[in-house]
């Protein structure tokens, strides 16, 4: 305005057009770029939009404030105050409104002339016009004009000696007596009409806020501050007041208005502007002096489950529309988000869009949840357009750990059936697992305790104490020709044998249990190499052709078991030529390594050993048979840097659960994340170092973590007694238990440590039943107990569990029945007591007694104790 900086105005009721005031008056209407209603000479706003002029209006100087009539009609109608305290009526562009036409030029003149600082439109009451004025020790400084009012002719003399203006203004259009007059002797620098009630005015005076009520203007009400400046109520809660003074910004609520309920950061310079956003609820943009950024605050509540009020929570950011300095902005009144900001020289004008913070959630069931502006997208794991998209490892193990994954410790292979029976690797992790427990068993019927803890240690460890291994050669079985190919027995490799499966109890290699369960499973190439390993070329023919015979089974079988009959073992023969150069075409990979097998040197074995599409357990086997003592080891160790690498659990086999295997399984938890498998495998080589290793209880920490944030408090308790069943090390301590205010002893070991040798309680005046007795004092001291606080009753618990209760018996070795008909006590006589201030009582009495209420049943407490408890109210999500 005249020697100031420039404001906006939004139309109330025309989405696209806005003014620019400073020294003259600016239509504008905003538009997207190259449309038709922008014209040639448009100002570029942002990329998308431009704004063109339509009208100018410089007929009235000395401009201080503009405000724009909130009506329809007239619809270009604007209020100006002016540097003398006049309010001068004026309109932009043609308007053919009658009553536009009687409005136009319209001046309400007061009785002493000094700036007019606000002016506020009355929402509803249209006509009414308040002005804010400086300060005149003989007049007041709210001012409320009816614009529809007439010439007052007793008025006109003073009226004459205010005008400033140089030319002549009919005197039928000059209004001097304002319909209210409101704050004598006072200066009102911001002013703001309240929507709860068309009769209250909210002022910023001199020296306070004051809401003026114009059904008794002898009466305000007021509150001191230095906040008074740019007074404006949030649009989305009425009772939410914003105002300024200098660098900072005061939020007032008009319920409790004696001080402020915020006070924003302070701003190193003074502020020029604030506004509330009209189309997002809580946020604030305010404006600095020389600035070119915009500072906006983002006030979120965070109700409490009473509906307590709480300090909102502040989010503060900043903006920058443009690189010049900025002069004012204003809110688009309909478009989320959206304000245009004019610079504070050459008028240079920008259309932005303030961006939400996208705000994330995932939940502990994978699914994710972000909000931007009003809307609310959520992202769950589905199917895909092309079929079934791999679960997230949280969803397998949420599935796994609700099918009581890990807790069979009988049949121990059934484990991975319980994680979907479809992971090869866990398949094999499970299996090698029951092996060994399943050795572990026999030794310990033998008592043959260093065995035991060999087993454990894993095949690379059992191989290396080999000692006495023999060598023979076999003829192929079914046939007396005998074979160049040596075959090596120790103890220590017919245990590795046994771990990888292939053989069962026993001094003997007797393979044939093991082809048989292949067989029923359809692996009919396994088994076939299986057999063929095992030097029984007429069996490995049989299961072939049994397995093209078989139903939806491969009739090449016919063909391999075809090719394999002819086997010589003729180094220059055709056969071997061909089938060395023709077995790679072979798409399975055991059809490929039985023949790499058949053609290769004796000792030379790279061709089976070092195919990784082969199961691990059968590549180790096939080792044990025909390595000798130097060649094994170090394949073993090879194979098990190269398990480790890539974190294959089927490499357990290899390094059982030692330092090796919590490596492998580090490396395997880093690639799939699955702390699951990692902490129940891990708890097999318990009691031992292994589980003491701080990764394996960090694995442990967090399933333990990940059971409770799913809400599986049952299944997180049943992993802890699984735990502590195999790591007897990992049951904690007892952590709570009531002990006595005078005595300090613990209530309830006093109780179950003392024999009472058939007298129940009745030493302390307590008869009836033992199974419903309750100890009213202190076992210890025989103090009375605390009384509860709404029942005024001395708290007790039943003792039925108390060895000799009742019946005639003092052992105290004797098991405690904790079945569900005879527990410690039913839950309703709890002892219960608030952490904050220490009053309590029965369970049952408390819980009722914050049904209905918020605070502490003890007369004269204040406290809330319900509320300090965050998780009261959530149920578990496995319980049935």
């Amino acid at each position: 305005m005249s020697g100031s900086k420039p404001d906006i105005l939004w139309s109330p009721h025309h989405a696209d057009r806005y003014v620019i005031c400073d020294s003259e008056l600016g239509l504008y209407r905003i538009g997207p770029v190259g449309s038709g209603e922008t014209k040639a000479g448009a100002l570029p706003l942002s990329v998308e939009t431009a704004a063109t002029l339509l009208a100018i209006n410089s007929d009235t100087p000395y401009m201080k404030c503009v405000a724009w009539y909130p009506k329809h009609e007239p619809e270009c109608l604007l209020a100006v105050g002016q540097a003398n305290g006049r309010v001068v009526l004026t309109s932009l562009g043609q308007s053919h409104n009658s009553k536009c036409k009687e409005l136009m030029g319209k001046e309400f003149v007061p009785k002493h002339a000094r700036q007019c600082n606000t002016l506020a439109w009355n929402p509803v009451d249209s006509n009414w016009l308040a002005a804010g004025l400086d300060k005149h020790r003989a007049d007041f400084s709210v001012l409320i004009w009816d614009i529809s009012s007439k010439f007052s002719p007793e008025a006109s003399v003073a009226a004459e000696k205010i005008r400033l203006s140089s030319g002549e203004t009919d005197s039928g259009l000059v209004v001097t007596k304002p319909l209210y007059e409101l704050g004598q002797n006072d200066a009102c620098l911001s002013l703001c009409w309240l929507p709860r009630d068309q009769k209250l005015l909210l002022a910023g005076m001199h020296r306070n806020l004051a809401i003026f009520d114009l059904r008794n203007t002898s009466q305000k009400t007021f509150v001191n501050t230095k906040a008074i400046q740019g007074v404006t109520v949030d649009p989305h809660f009425p009772d939410r007041v914003a105002s300024f003074f200098e660098g900072q910004v005061a939020i007032w609520d008009l319920r409790k208005f004696e001080k402020p309920v915020l006070t924003l950061t302070e701003q190193p310079k003074p502020l020029t502007k604030v506004a509330w956003c009209p189309t997002r609820m809580g946020l604030l943009a305010t404006l600095t002096r020389d600035s070119n950024i915009i500072r906006l605050y983002d006030m979120q509540h965070t109700p409490t489950p009473i509906g307590d009020e709480t300090e909102p929570t502040i989010i503060e950011r900043s903006v920058q529309p443009s690189n010049s300095l900025i002069g004012s902005f204003a809110w688009h009144p309909t478009s989320q988000n959206r304000m245009v900001v004019v610079s504070a020289a050459n008028r240079v004008m920008t259309d932005f869009t303030v961006f939400e913070r996208i705000s994330l959630a995932w939940s502990s069931t994978t699914s994710l949840m972000w909000a931007c502006g009003r809307h609310l997208y959520e992202c769950a794991e589905g199917v895909g357009g092309e079929g079934t998209v791999e679960k997230d490892i949280a969803t397998k193990m949420r599935q796994r750990a609700q099918s009581r994954y890990g807790h069979d410790t009988v049949q121990v292979w059934k484990n991975h059936l319980l994680a979907g029976g479809d992971d090869p690797q866990l398949k094999s992790l499970w299996y090698t697992l029951f092996f060994m427990k399943q050795y572990t068993e026999d030794v310990e019927q033998k008592q043959q305790g260093s065995k035991q803890a060999l087993v454990y240690s894993g095949i690379k460890n059992i191989v290396k104490s080999s000692s006495g291994t023999t060598e023979n050669r076999r003829c192929w079985s079914g046939s007396d020709r005998q074979t160049d190919v040596p075959r090596f027995h120790s103890e220590e490799r017919s245990l590795a044998l046994r771990l990888c499966g292939w053989i069962n109890r026993g001094p003997d290699i007797n393979v044939e249990p093991f082809l048989r369960s292949l067989e029923g499973e359809g692996e009919w190439e396994r088994a076939a190499a299986v057999a063929l390993f095992n030097l029984d070329i007429r069996r490995a023919i049989q299961i072939l052709n049994k397995g093209a015979s078989a139903e939806r089974g491969d009739l090449n079988l016919n063909v391999v078991a075809m090719a394999l009959s002819g086997y010589t073992n003729e180094k220059s023969s055709l056969w071997r030529e061909m089938c060395s150069s023709l077995r790679l075409q072979l798409k399975n990979p055991y059809l490929c390594v039985m023949f790499a097998f058949l053609t290769s040197e004796p000792g030379t074995y790279d061709g089976v050993l070092y195919e990784s599409s082969v199961a691990v357990t059968d590549r180790v086997a096939f080792a044990c048979m025909f390595l000798n003592d130097a060649q094994l080891p170090r394949y073993m160790e090879k194979l098990t840097s190269e398990m480790k690498e890539v974190g294959n659990l089927e490499g357990i086999l290899l390094t059982g659960l030692t330092k090796d295997g919590v490596d492998l399984m580090e490396s395997y938890v880093d690639r799939t994340g699955d702390v699951q498998t990692a902490s129940f495998c891990m708890l097999k080589g318990s009691p031992g170092e292994v589980v003491k290793d701080l990764r394996v209880q960090c694995w442990i920490e967090n399933y333990r973590n990940l059971l409770d944030a799913w809400r599986f408090w049952h299944k997180r308790a049943e992993f802890d007694i699984h735990r502590s069943k195999l790591d007897p090390s990992s049951k904690p301590l007892a952590q709570v238990f009531v002990s006595c205010n005078f005595c300090g002893k613990s209530i309830s070991y006093s109780c179950s440590a003392m024999p009472h040798q058939g007298r129940g309680f009745s030493q302390y005046g307590v008869s009836g039943s033992p199974t419903k007795s309750k100890v009213t004092s202190c076992p210890g001291c025989r103090k009375p107990l605390p009384r509860c606080a709404l029942c005024l009753m001395n708290m007790g618990t039943p003792v039925s569990n108390c060895p000799g209760t009742g019946h005639g018996t003092g052992k105290s070795d004797e098991k405690v029945d904790l079945t569900r008909e005879n527990k410690l006590a039913q839950f309703n006589n709890w002892f219960t007591w608030c952490h904050n201030c220490r009053h309590g009582g029965h369970a049952g009495h408390i819980l009722s007694w914050f049904r209905d209420h918020t605070e502490c049943p003890v007369s004269a407490c204040t406290c809330k104790c319900m509320q300090l408890d965050t998780t009261g109210n959530l149920v578990p999500s496995d319980s049935h």
